[in-house]
């Protein structure tokens, strides 16, 4: 009898990837405050659940080329997704679309979740070890 981990850890190890993740993302848009021309970045946790359960059943999207100048679209890495550019509430001169309450906000609340998903994957490896020890 083997013990499965995606079963066994459900969601929480790659929530926790992506908590990590969006940490980084929310990081560099507070690092970038002040650069004019920055565009502030989020990470959208539906779009990355969706391309996980998506991940199996993903269809390809073919080009087709009208003429043979045309360049191919063969080995083009597309953006990731979930990763989108911010809507700013309030315009800046320098069009920087960093809100700097709005950014650290955001950063708090992953931190929290981050917190949470960890606690929940902790517990879990602490149920796995009991039923290991057969407590």
């Amino acid at each position: 009898m083997s013990i499965s981990f995606d079963n066994a850890l459900g969601i929480h190890e790659k929530a926790l990837g992506f908590r990590a993740q969006r940490a980084e993302v929310l990081a560099n848009n507070i690092a970038n405050g002040d650069t004019p021309n920055y565009r502030a970045r989020d990470l959208d946790f539906a779009a990355v659940l969706a391309e996980q359960n998506d991940k199996t059943s993903r269809k390809q999207v073919g080009l087709s080329r009208t003429d043979s100048q045309h360049i191919s679209a063969a080995g083009i890495e597309l953006a990731d997704p979930a990763l989108r550019f911010r809507t700013p509430f309030h315009p800046s001169i320098d069009q920087n679309t960093v809100d700097m309450q709005q950014e650290q906000a955001s950063y708090a609340e992953n931190a929290v979740q981050f917190q949470a998903s960890f606690t929940l994957l902790n517990s879990k490896f602490k149920g796995l070890v009991g039923a290991l020890r057969g407590e």
